[in-house]
């Protein structure tokens, strides 16, 4: 196998982004690229790819200009013959085309797609698949799940015309950016499936940036005739602009999976934190919580004093929608729920919530961190304003913040922007920022977000020690293959539409 190095750097006129030396590209291999969030992995890909915009920026590739490798045979040579699928489908796709014309513009053209869409859409029914095909790109519809997956099609659609007509000799670099971000570990599998398919046909080069390191059970497991042809990698800093790749040992996960838990020890006095009644509605939809996969047995979501709970449902369904009417965000038409002793339904004001709930009973890790910090505040100023009844010392603060951040916590760090934080460090801040609040029950929605495999590790031992002081945790998470391991099967739930 052909293995390129690229010597990359990236830069404004006053402040350098990222550095790396010997990025690697294997030819015809496959290549998983792990690594927290804001560490640079897109930016490098997108810069090699040719996509980069170099009159704003000061790109070299190679000790070249960024116009030299724009020119280079073997970049034009890739922007002909792959693609590359962006980490967010909406800023791919436009609002003014619908889907249809978009799955055949340009390239794109003449490429058949029924099959492709069949498969990754797991349905037989033309009129299924027509109605959207029919749809404009909107914030709501199609989901972001939907969106994905055409995003996956259109670059299948890509590697089909290559495999029916490769350019001889021309080198492949399909790129796939958190190309599962927004779907579920059945609709991942069945786009792996479909990608090593058609790798067995023709071997191709393929890149997939991912913070989903369950993945690599799912190679392990059912695709272990391709590890000869599979690297795994992972993105490290080595200052606050330099980063360096590593090889990440499978194993290293793996093993870690497979070791014993220890077995949450049972508080001798069953205390009731949270109980949400099965049945509700929103947003004029009937959804359900069920005790059983198959969602045959509805069941009360019950979170007792110590617990952690698992939310289980395919995107898009309403998990975030859940977490939310219990915060009191959305209100819902038909709703009940205890929490800590104080009954809430659909018609309770709500002002109850931020009299009696917010920061004081319940807390939420929301799932973007960019959406839930002010990035204009320094990480020092981020835990000011909290309902705390004691607000934490110089030194508590740096305590709190060494529980989840590696290296002595300086005052230079404690005076940084938010903005200016990688999106591995905001989403650490971010639960922080929720679990100094203490409360009885705390909402962890997609927890392990941009993090890389040390963090995660921390983060889960973190929320263990919080659930053994008698915290409760509610759960809310694609990274299906973890939180089945770390919670009892007795604490998972499931979340369902009633038809």
């Amino acid at each position: 196998m052909n293995r390129r190095g690229f010597d990359i750097s990236v830069a404004t006129a006053g402040r350098s982004i990222v550095r790396v030396s010997g990025y690697p590209v294997f030819d015809n291999c496959i290549t998983f690229l792990f690594g927290e969030s804001g560490i640079g992995k897109s930016v490098l890909s997108k810069a090699l790819y040719g996509f980069m915009n170099n009159t704003d920026l000061q790109i070299e590739i190679n000790n070249n200009s960024y116009g030299s490798h724009l020119n280079d045979p073997w970049t034009q040579a890739i922007k002909r013959n792959s693609f590359f699928v962006f980490q967010e489908p909406s800023s791919h796709l436009n609002p003014l085309m619908t889907i249809s014309d978009q799955l055949n513009e340009g390239s794109l053209a003449g490429i058949h797609e029924e099959d492709i869409l069949s498969w990754l859409w797991q349905t037989s029914s033309d009129a299924a698949i027509r109605k959207l095909l029919d749809v404009f790109p909107k914030p709501y519809r199609p989901s972001g799940g939907e969106k994905q997956r055409i995003l996956l099609a259109m670059a299948f659609k890509r590697i089909d015309a290559w495999i029916a007509s490769p350019p001889s000799g021309e080198p492949t670099y399909f790129v796939f950016d958190e190309p599962t971000g927004s779907l579920d570990n059945t609709f991942r599998n069945l786009f792996l499936e479909l990608l090593f398919n058609k790798y067995a046909v023709k071997p191709f080069t393929i890149v997939i940036i991912t913070h989903d390191y369950s993945i690599i059970s799912e190679i392990y497991n059912r695709h272990r005739q391709l590890i000869e042809r599979v690297h795994f990698k992972e993105l490290s800093r080595l200052d606050e602009d330099e980063v360096t790749v590593n090889d990440f040992s499978p194993g290293e996960y793996l093993d870690w999976l497979a070791a014993p838990r220890p077995h949450p020890s049972k508080h001798l006095v069953v205390e009731p934190v949270l109980e949400v009644q099965p049945r509700f509605s929103i947003f004029g939809r009937r959804l359900a919580i069920y005790a059983d996969s198959q969602r045959t047995r509805l069941q009360p979501l019950l979170i007792n004093k110590g617990d952690m709970v698992y939310l289980k449902a395919p995107s898009g369904i309403g998990k975030t929608t859940l977490a939310k009417i219990i915060m009191g965000i959305y209100r819902a038409e038909r709703f009940s729920m205890a929490l800590d002793g104080i009954s809430i339904t659909d018609r309770s004001p709500m002002s109850l919530w931020s009299s009696s709930i917010w920061g004081k009973r319940a807390g939420m890790v929301f799932q973007h961190a960019d959406e839930s910090l002010n990035l204009a505040s320094t990480v020092r100023e981020t835990f000011k304003g909290l309902p705390l009844k004691k607000h934490p010392s110089e030194s508590d603060l740096v305590n709190h913040l060494t529980e989840l951040f590696d290296g002595p916590i300086v005052d230079s760090f404690l005076r940084k922007k938010v903005a200016y934080l990688s999106g591995g460090q905001k989403q650490r801040l971010n639960l922080l920022r929720t679990l100094i609040l203490g409360t009885d029950l705390i909402i962890l929605d997609e927890p392990l977000n941009g993090l890389d495999f040390t963090s995660v590790k921390k983060v889960l031992d973190l929320l263990d020690e919080k659930r053994a002081q008698g915290g409760s945790l509610l759960m809310i998470s694609h990274n299906e293959e973890i939180f089945e391991h770390f919670i009892d099967e007795e604490n998972i739930y499931y979340l369902g539409v009633i038809e």
